[in-house]
């Protein structure tokens, strides 16, 4: 059945807007016919999110596209190495064939560091064998983020592999080098990468992009670039990409990419060249089968009221309305539950950290960033033992292997703001280990037995409550709908606030506390970690080596 959409349509590929009619026909645009009168509404290409974890936003793929697709979403470019953390190739096919139960278009990624380090307990390795198997799947169209630079730099024979294999199937490599730059970002580039989303800094990016990498500016719950990096689009904006990395659910239910493209065009931007950014630039750099309003191309845009505001009146995907003013029509798919946790209960014993005093190295949480800083302190000392320090904001952190029963890794973090009580996750970026900072051991023995009891998930707990969200697939996503997950996510993360944290989003921000790959200091379940180094940090700070930045 043929059918016919009007507005003024904005041509990003030849910088003009026109009034016209778009025919479509079995999902096609078939004709795109020119006329004279300007229109009230506007036709843009749909947004895609150029580089994504779905499973960050505790959804499944088919459940992710429900709550983006409100927001003009028709694509996600997707990275689904935290599932494969856990349940290697299992779980990327796991996210393929979820995905193809909607018609948001994904597109996933081969991940090329599972594990990120060899200084964490993962629940799957993918080595280059997985890696050219995954790379030959159709939707399979680039190579996870190298977030193994030193790797590359060094020239490691099994990242290498990767690249290679990647160079030969695709052609696209995400990169992951927060803070390269000078000659190691030049040999960085020189072996492929051919984007970047940890960008710290505009001159940062700039670097990049003048080394032929992509930059992709990012508004996640966590880390936001966008406000460092727009001005890149004056002159950049060829090289640039939008995406949100990681965004929780309750974010996502109020802005998607969308919540870039306004505020590009508020900085002042102009529309096409913002339109661009958010959907040609990824279609064509990973080569998607996205349309971009010329005939013969997929029906895939959306009608929006203005060039302002970007209200999102009907997103159209393969010529089909997904959804109208705010109301999705993807209806709701039951997710298969898949999973690996074998760890047991602990005790709050597990938790104890003798100490005789000496100062010791500290995790700096920095709000809105995965960066942290490292502070060295005196620690608080209560018979024998270094405790939390609720009034120097410093409290205990752990991460527990759920892969193996171990005993907990220990170590101190910095401006979580919690006055009593404990706050723990199974989603503990990479591997995902589970996650725990709180004020006495007895508050992160409850927090991380709950966790364990529902074989994960997010919790909080405190003397006068304990709340949790499950997390049954594979202990980092819900198997329930995105309305109810964003409630629930909504109501523990007031409870994480009410028990003293200032952070903007406390479980995002913990989640990212056992990010070995991005420095400064972090926790595995091995142990306190150097990210600028890449070794383990010994944990009674060695006063002789000259280092005394961050006293407190």
């Amino acid at each position: 059945m043929e059918r016919r959409v009007r507005g003024n349509i904005c041509d990003v590929l030849n910088s003009e807007i026109y009034p016209g009619t778009i025919i479509i026909s079995d999902g096609k645009i078939v004709n795109i016919i020119r006329e004279k009168d300007r229109y009230g509404t506007y036709i843009v290409p749909g947004f895609v999110d150029s580089h994504i974890h779905i499973e960050s936003t505790m959804l499944t793929p088919s459940e992710f596209a429900r709550a983006a697709v409100v927001h003009g979403t028709v694509a996600a470019v997707s990275d689904p190495h935290e599932i494969a953390n856990i349940l290697g190739i299992d779980g990327v096919r796991y996210m393929i064939e979820d995905a193809e139960n909607v018609p948001v278009k994904f597109f996933f990624s081969a991940p090329s560091c599972v594990p990120a380090t060899p200084f964490e307990t993962s629940g799957a390795r993918l080595g280059p064998e997985e890696v050219e198997k995954l790379l030959k799947l159709d939707k399979i169209k680039y190579l996870g983020e190298v977030m193994n630079f030193p790797g590359v730099l060094n020239g490691d024979p099994d990242i290498m592999r990767k690249i290679g294999y990647a160079i030969k199937y695709s052609g696209r490599i995400d990169g992951h080098a927060p803070g390269l730059r000078g000659t190691d970002l030049a040999r960085y580039a020189a072996a492929g990468i051919t984007t970047n989303h940890e960008c710290l800094s505009l001159a940062e990016a700039i670097e990049n992009i003048q080394n032929g990498i992509k930059v992709q500016i990012r508004k996640g719950s966590a880390a936001d670039i966008f406000e460092e990096c727009i001005p890149l689009l004056e002159k950049y904006h060829d090289s640039c990409m939008f995406c949100s990395d990681d965004k929780h659910p309750d974010d996502l239910m109020k802005g998607h990419i969308n919540e870039m493209v306004v505020g590009a065009i508020h900085y002042g931007i102009d529309p096409l060249r913002v339109f661009k950014v958010a959907s040609a630039n990824p279609v064509l750099h990973y080569r998607l089968d996205v349309g971009l309003l010329r005939a013969g191309d997929s029906a895939d845009f959306l009608e929006i009221d203005n060039l302002t505001d970007v209200n999102v009146l009907r997103t159209w995907i393969s010529g089909e309305i997904c959804a109208e003013k705010g109301e999705t029509f993807i209806g709701r798919r039951p997710s298969r539950i898949i999973n690996h946790f074998r760890t047991g209960q602990k005790k709050a014993s597990d938790f104890r950290f003798p100490s005789t005093g000496a100062k010791m190295p500290v995790i700096e949480a920095i709000d809105g960033q995965v960066v942290t800083g490292k502070l060295i302190i005196d620690p608080k000392v209560e018979n024998g033992t270094a405790v939390s320090d609720t009034e120097r904001d410093i409290l205990k952190i752990a991460v527990v292997n759920r892969y193996e029963d171990k005993k907990p890794a220990i170590a101190f973090v910095k401006n979580f703001g919690l006055k009593r009580g404990a706050i723990a996750s199974s989603v503990a970026h990479d591997c995902h280990n589970i996650v725990v900072a709180g004020v006495t051991d007895e508050d992160l023995s409850r927090a991380v037995n709950m966790i364990i009891q529902n074989r994960g998930g997010i919790c909080a707990v405190s003397d006068a409550a304990e709340m949790i969200l499950p997390l049954p697939v594979a202990g980092i996503m819900s198997d329930d709908d995105h309305i109810t997950v964003s409630a629930a996510y909504t109501e523990i993360d007031r409870m994480a606030k009410s028990m003293g944290s200032r952070l903007h989003a406390p479980f995002m921000t913990l989640s990212f506390m056992a990010l070995l790959v991005i420095p400064r200091l972090k926790l595995s379940d091995m142990g306190l970690f150097d990210g600028e180094k890449f070794e383990f940090q010994d944990t009674l700070y060695p006063g002789n080596s000259g280092d005394t930045s961050g006293d407190i």
